[in-house]
């Protein structure tokens, strides 16, 4: 490489530079120091006996001997520091053009003789390249997962529009409260989506009020308990009426994602909320009968897409909107065993 060799090749002429400079530095500091001598005290010069000022011969092979001493001694310290300069700097180098045409699975190397430095570019550059492929990875895995997700009520929308325009399916409000409810889980994923957006990016709001979670649960209940009865929940409450600081409208988004998630993983029976303060935390709980969550997976539950079922209902969006909502809030959200038998999901944020 031209760029590289011609940085080698000015670390060795520096060195050399540096190397002879401060031998004839030497050499001749010595003569002008004993010329100051000899004119600013001459009788106390010891002087030369006679004989001649100028070096011998023996003394100019000398000065020649320790200046080439000098020389090889740059050339070698030169060639090893533009080693343990350049090693990892061609690596970085090599490892930037792969990722420029698209690999970004590459990675810089570089050994224990590099600098400090040097070797810290290599970390951070292999640490930039971990990450710029960790972003590709989860963008496919998004794109395929939005595909599946919006594939399904898509193809039944078409298929059922399809079969009334060519007279398959008679117009009735069974068919069409059908098409309606594709609808609205179409807008329910779009606009999970964009929350979940909203959040990676930073840009997730929220309106703070004090608000009686009491009444915000009861709300929620009311408008959810029918679907939650039917799938053989029996419903109860533990409520405190303090204020609480907080967005109510997105309190209610997660609640409601919470018990859409019970009612399509839970197994039916008791299910239990809870509104609570302890600790200068307001706590919104919402507990099932079972089946658990493995620890394993209680880990990476809320990423999204994440399902605790290779098949599972649902769109694998609702806890991430859950995590969303309680870090906008300042607070989070985990998955552990509940009192019940099942899971327990606490929703946390400061009062």
């Amino acid at each position: 490489m031209k760029g590289t060799g011609g940085l080698s090749r000015r670390i060795i002429r520096s060195m050399v530079s540096l190397a002879l400079g401060t031998t004839v530095l030497t050499v001749m500091g010595s003569y002008a120091f004993y010329t100051l001598w000899f004119f600013l005290s001459p009788s106390s010069f010891p002087g030369p006996d006679g004989g001649s000022w100028f070096p011998t011969p023996l003394e100019w092979g000398w000065m020649a001997l320790t200046a080439l001493l000098a020389l090889a001694l740059a050339v070698s310290s030169a060639l090893g520091l533009a080693r343990r300069i350049l090693v990892p700097l061609n690596s970085v180098a090599e490892s930037l053009r792969q990722v420029a045409q698209g690999d970004l699975s590459v990675r810089a190397s570089t050994d224990d003789h590099s600098l400090g430095e040097a070797a810290r570019l290599v970390r951070d550059f292999n640490a930039m390249a971990e990450r710029l492929e960790r972003m590709e990875r989860e963008r496919q895995f998004w794109n395929a997962a939005i595909a599946h997700e919006l594939r399904t009520p898509v193809t039944v929308l078409r298929g059922r529009l399809q079969g009334l325009t060519e007279g398959v399916f008679e117009p009735a409000p069974a068919l069409f409260r059908s098409l309606l409810t594709q609808v609205e889980g179409l807008g329910r994923l779009i606009e999970d989506l964009r929350l979940v957006g909203l959040a990676e990016n930073g840009r997730l709001e929220v309106q703070r009020e004090l608000t009686d979670l009491s009444k915000e649960v009861a709300a929620v209940v009311q408008a959810f308990e029918p679907s939650l009865a039917e799938g053989g929940f029996s419903l109860s409450c533990l409520l405190e009426t303090r204020p609480v600081p907080c967005d109510p409208v997105r309190i209610r988004q997660a609640l409601l994602a919470l018990l859409e998630n019970a009612l399509h993983h839970a197994t039916p029976g008791p299910l239990r909320i809870q509104v609570r303060n302890e600790h200068g935390r307001c706590h919104l709980l919402v507990e099932d009968s079972g089946p658990g969550v493995p620890e394993v997976l209680s880990r990476q539950i809320f990423e999204a897409f994440q399902r605790g079922e290779p098949h599972g209902r649902g769109s694998g969006l609702g806890l991430a909107v859950v995590q969303a909502i309680a870090r906008v809030h300042g607070g989070d959200v985990t998955c552990g065993p509940s009192t019940l038998g099942g899971t327990a999901f606490d929703l946390y944020w400061p009062a």
